[in-house]
């Protein structure tokens, strides 16, 4: 019996050293809000502003990408109107008439961010963008994101288009569940054709870690000049598994990300 205690502290202790993490240099970090979690252990060792309503930009095509790999038909051709190209840049570039593969437009809108591909995902799967947009919002309940609303599946400002640090959290640990989302949100290019004009696109990632740092997983950048830089990102190594969300960052993000996760993948 005195053995098994002895062990139980022995393994609660190497849990909390591994979760150790200089907080007092997080603290300097000129960042809106900051999450810092160990999915192998489930601890939270790092929150700055967990509950704060913000803009996430981008990072509100994890929801986009998210629905539309859940309803399957990945393979589904899907006709460009006007409409879906009716967006701000990034675009990837899509013409009246192109016909693209649902699952290319999701890596598009994954990888590159193109706001054309998020567009035109949210009209073939939801009918309309507004039934999209009601369709994540549904969704954002259901998973438990009590303090986020979604307005448009691109990530544009708008004063109702928020979420929390805490409900985006929530929205990727559901995301990195499904092993056809992981897989592409750790890619860094993907290169597709129209499936009538033969017409040539490239998506390129804005995730730096992805490029740079060996055991980047994912997940999504985000930006824009109310937003500011986000990013959520994961990295695993030898078993061990962090998660970042960081919003409307001041500092290089890339940097400030790839030094969390060398202090907890190598603690």
């Amino acid at each position: 019996m005195i053995i098994k205690r002895f062990s139980a502290l022995l393994l609660t202790l190497s849990v909390s050293l591994c979760a150790e993490i200089n907080k007092e240099e997080l603290n300097k970090l000129n960042v809106g809000a900051l999450l810092v979690k160990d999915m192998t252990s489930k601890q939270m060792l790092y929150a700055k502003e967990p509950f704060k309503e913000l803009k996430p930009a981008s990072l509100t095509k994890v929801m986009t990408a998210l629905i539309a790999i859940e309803q399957g038909n990945l393979g589904r051709p899907v006709t460009i109107t006007r409409e879906m190209t009716r967006v701000e840049p990034t675009i990837a570039g899509y013409r009246r008439g192109d016909v693209i593969r649902l699952e290319d437009m999701i890596k598009a809108t994954m990888i590159k961010s193109d706001n054309d591909a998020a567009k035109a995902i949210a009209i073939a799967v939801g009918g309309s963008e507004e039934r999209f947009v009601a369709m994540m919002n549904a969704k954002a309940k259901a998973i438990g994101m009590r303090h986020t609303h979604f307005t448009n599946p691109c990530g544009y400002d708008d004063k109702q288009h928020y979420s929390t640090p805490k409900d985006l959290l929530k929205m990727t640990e559901y995301a990195i569940k499904n092993r056809k989302f992981n897989e592409i949100s750790k890619m860094n290019e993907h290169t597709y054709y129209s499936l009538n004009k033969n017409k040539k696109f490239f998506a390129y990632t804005h995730n730096r870690l992805l490029n740079r740092y060996e055991y980047a997983v994912g997940v999504k950048t985000g930006y824009t000049s109310k937003a500011g830089a986000c990013l959520i990102a994961r990295a695993k190594k030898d078993g061990k598994d962090c998660l970042i969300v960081m919003m409307n960052a001041k500092e290089d993000r890339w940097k400030t990300a790839k030094q969390i996760f060398e202090q907890v993948l190598n603690s």
